[in-house]
């Protein structure tokens, strides 16, 4: 529910004028209010109300002609908003934000309806998927990643403790204002000149609707945890988007730690290409920043890779040379905002590297409930496209079966579009599914798809760190696309040793999912660690 009922206190006083821009609908339809003949009165209507403001329009959804409000229950809201987005492509328009309100009858005070109001605006929505690149961020805890990112996308300096942080935390009290789909917790863009595009301050979801809207490439950050305790977390991160580079952050006052290795061994397991950004070069003297990129260097060949400075080799060769094997390095400082234009340089021009073509698929990585709208599942779209209205599987449930849903509306970072591609982080509204149904590692697929779910699949493995051997029954976390289970290996020979690989059974211990040849994955139980890839899926499997 959002907060400030000043929105709609103002919405209702300007009223239903003549020529205006506010339009009041009790409720929409589908049977009633898309029939024909009435579509096409009710878009030219939705038209005039769009140029009457200048381009936008605001229409009142719960109340009667004259304002009075009555409010409707959660599946007619939904429903509406299916109507109304419907009605604002065929006008050329589209929903750009949706506030709701419970709507309080009685001495009791109970919520017997909801009151809505949806801002339409001119245009339709942002076509910019082929130029919107996704980079997960990784690097020990206090190194300043959110630091760095929350500067790169406000353009703002971090004060020295960390400022400019806080505006990449995600607050309970978001989901509850709209489908937020904010998994990248920052988002900024670059116009047709190259000039950045970028939030006063992320906080408000208007700032970042509006970065979506006007930008012609995006960059979204995936920013996960540095605390070795939650690198599981970290592991979901970097393994369950589907992202285009990785940026890994080294402090200059601490250099390469423990953490700092786990995190570039999963960022080179999965075979992202990467820049290290080297963070608070103001805090040390310039003689230790150089030190630090002379340990990182030698991390990186350490692991077979070739390290690129940027400040020796320039911006345009670390974009001509980047790859699973050339690393760029970059100084940084979020308080004095050096080696900020290089990172924007080099967002703005490296190319999109997870182009996936053919039938939509997307793993959900949260769900969560949203008051008018219903269950909602986010996650990064895997490969093709998806549009409200489409029907889809959902799945697998605890028996490997699979449920038909559809598509009741999409969001990306506050912003209502009626199409996604691969690459987009979204938040899906579903019917046909309870949001306590769904769970992380699930996957929605066309209607017409026949997915098989499998408990168990050979792997290709490679052991990358273990006290002793790996044996028969050894049971880690496996981290694929979201999923997150415990499996137990079964490693052809009988063991497997550190630096060894070899093939193995892998067999999930609670859930049956969707496991496709290809599919890379990271496994993790103390301070053991590998990386595999599946080789052949056992659909005679649950």
């Amino acid at each position: 529910m959002s907060p400030d009922r000043a929105v709609l206190e103002r919405a209702i006083a300007r009223g239903e004028e003549e020529g205006g821009s506010v339009e009041f609908k009790e409720r929409l339809t589908k049977d009633v209010h898309l029939a024909d003949g009435r579509l096409e009165s009710l878009a030219a209507q939705l038209r005039h109300r769009v140029l009457s403001g200048d381009g936008e329009a605001t229409y009142v959804v719960g109340v009667t002609d004259d304002g009075g409000i009555a409010g409707i229950g959660p599946e007619a809201f939904s429903e509406s908003m299916d109507v109304l987005s419907l009605l604002a492509e065929e006008a050329g328009a589209h929903i750009e934000d949706v506030q709701t309100w419970g709507v309080e009858a009685g001495d009791e005070g109970a919520d017997t309806g909801i009151v809505g109001v949806a801002t339409v605006r001119e245009g339709a929505v942002l076509d910019t998927d082929d130029e919107h690149i996704v980079v997960g961020t990784a690097g020990h805890v206090d190194h300043g990643k959110s630091t760095l990112v929350g500067s790169l996308v406000t353009g703002h300096p971090d004060d020295g403790e960390g400022g400019t942080r806080s505006f990449l935390d995600v607050q309970p009290h978001e989901m509850e204002r709209g489908l937020s789909a904010d998994l990248s917790y920052g988002v900024y863009g670059f116009d047709e000149h190259g000039e950045p595009i970028r939030m006063d301050n992320p906080d408000r979801k208007d700032d970042r609707a509006a970065v979506v809207r006007e930008a012609d490439r995006l960059v979204s950050f995936v920013d996960t945890v540095g605390h070795e305790p939650w690198l599981r977390t970290t592991i979901r991160g970097l393994v369950g988007q589907k992202l285009d580079y990785g940026m890994l952050v080294v402090a200059a006052d601490d250099g390469p730690t423990k953490t700092t290795r786990e995190h570039l061994g999963i960022l080179l397991a999965t075979e992202l290409p990467t820049i290290v950004a080297i963070t608070k070069t103001d805090v040390v003297q310039p003689e230790r920043v150089d030190e630090v990129e002379r340990e990182v260097e030698r991390l990186l060949r350490g692991a077979e890779r070739t390290p690129l400075s940027v400040e020796r080799h320039g911006v345009e060769a670390a974009i001509e040379e980047i790859s699973e094997q050339v690393v760029p390095v970059v100084k940084t400082s979020a308080v004095t905002m050096a080696g900020l234009p290089v990172l924007d340089e080099l967002f703005e021009r490296l190319p999109k590297t997870s182009h996936e073509d053919g039938e939509f698929s997307m793993y959900v990585d949260r769900s969560y409930m949203v008051t008018g709208v219903g269950a909602v599942a986010s996650g990064t779209i895997r490969s093709g496209t998806v549009e409200a209205g489409d029907e889809l599987l959902l799945g697998p449930m605890a028996d490997g079966s699979f449920r038909e849903v559809e598509v009741r509306s999409i969001e990306m970072h506050y912003h209502r579009v009626d199409e996604a591609r691969a690459g987009r982080i979204v938040g899906i509204a579903l019917k046909g599914v309870r949001e306590p149904d769904i769970r992380r590692g699930m996957v929605l697929l066309p209607r017409d798809s026949d997915p098989t779910a499998v408990r168990e699949f050979e792997a290709d493995v490679m052991v990358l760190n273990h006290p002793t051997r790996i044996g028969e029954g050894y049971e880690p976390v496996v981290h694929l696309e979201t999923v997150s289970e415990a499996a137990a290996f079964f490693p052809e020979g009988g063991q497997l040793l550190p630096g060894d690989t070899g093939r193995a059974t892998v067999r999930f211990k609670f859930h049956p999912y969707l496991v496709e040849e290809g599919q890379r994955f990271v496994f993790r139980e103390g301070r053991s660690k590998g990386v595999g890839t599946v080789r052949s899926v056992d659909t005679g499997a649950e």
